[in-house]
């Protein structure tokens, strides 16, 4: 869930604010775009150092991931730390990943949550999964899984899988929300249709047990198979067990079954 230069840098430029640096961030950006980076550098240092926040944002980035500098975590974190205190969202959350993977910077989970708080009440969709995951560890911050179901929601109403996934265990098992099972599948069912493996073995797991729906041999197989397939070995583990209370017959109805989910990109499989 790295964060995109060119769709931030379009949103950055309706922050300018006057015609005194206007030009020298839309000549740095022109040429970021152009992938001309060391004048794109060269540009948005001449307005960074004026004070203007876009261009000291898009210089941290510059210097986060070495395009046309030296890639350097300490002045990417500089920077960033400058445009973050101006406002910038995206900076916010690039500051809380720094602090919260100890680059560039000190690692401190309550600097990065305090960061991933300020950018996701301005919406950055990013930092409110990270400050998701951090309610739900306790990193920085109480651990609280009321606020971490709410974090989580928000990005799963979006459509990011792994918070669908994330919501969907949080609902099963009661935390922070009441237990719902059926709830708890409709996030399943919608993380799993994009491929989520872990969202596959949990649906396979409420089909085995009959939570929240009949309990069903076959269902269960089909999403273990297809969630082992993907990588996942608590997946192929539950299959293996779930076929010792199958039938030879059910068993290649279930295979038939994850094969055809396959060639529909999991999509309708449930």
């Amino acid at each position: 869930m790295k964060r995109l230069p060119l769709t931030v840098m379009t949103v950055l430029l309706l922050l300018r604010a006057g015609a005194a640096w206007a030009d020298p961030f839309d000549d740095g950006a022109a040429a970021y775009q152009r992938g001309e980076y060391a004048e794109a550098g060269k540009w948005f240092r001449l307005a960074a150092v004026q004070g203007i926040a876009p261009a000291q944002y898009m210089l941290g980035e510059m210097y986060d991931r070495g395009q046309g500098v030296t890639q350097d975590y300490v002045e990417a974190a500089k920077w960033y730390r400058l445009a973050a205190a101006q406002g910038i969202a995206p900076a916010q959350f690039s500051l809380g990943e720094m602090y919260e993977r100890g680059q560039g910077v000190v690692p401190d989970y309550t600097e990065a949550a305090k960061w991933y708080r300020l950018a996701a009440l301005q919406g950055i969709a990013p930092a409110q999964f990270s400050l998701g995951e951090m309610y739900f560890f306790g990193r920085g911050v109480a651990l609280d899984y009321t606020e971490a179901a709410k974090w989580y929601k928000l990005q799963a109403e979006s459509g990011n899988a792994t918070a669908q996934y994330n919501l969907g265990e949080m609902y099963h098992a009661g935390r922070g929300v009441p237990q719902d099972y059926a709830e708890a599948l409709k996030w399943f069912r919608l993380a799993a249709a994009q491929g989520n493996a872990n969202a596959q073995t949990s649906l396979g797991r409420a089909y085995a047990y009959g939570q929240g729906v009949p309990q069903d041999y076959v269902r269960a197989h089909m999403w273990f198979n297809l969630s082992g397939a993907s990588g996942d070995v608590d997946g192929v583990q539950n299959r293996d067990r779930v076929a010792e209370r199958m039938t030879l017959q059910q068993i290649a109805v279930a295979q038939k079954m994850a094969q055809a989910c396959r060639q529909r990109d999991f999509k309708g499989c449930d």
